[in-house]
């Protein structure tokens, strides 16, 4: 009998650990959802001045970032 008990409490602990992952999820997804639309305004600078030496590294910087924020803020608000 004392195994089925135990059984309900872990079966219990990862519904709360679920739970606290899916709320945890949300702020992520708002954020990479945003950030997928705001960083292409930061390359318009880096196209007008030219993509030379340095600012190659930060465009592809923001490039990765943006490709990274567009898979993190995919499933936001999707029904």
């Amino acid at each position: 009998m004392s195994g089925a008990s135990t059984t309900a409490n872990d079966h219990s602990s990862l519904d709360t650990g679920s739970t606290a992952l899916q709320m945890a999820l949300g702020p992520i997804r708002f954020v990479g959802f945003w950030a997928a639309i705001a960083l292409p305004f930061l390359y318009v600078p880096l196209l007008f001045d030219g993509i030379d030496g340095s600012r190659a590294i930060v465009f592809l910087g923001l490039l990765v970032a943006n490709v990274v924020a567009l898979r993190v803020g995919h499933d936001y608000r999707q029904a």
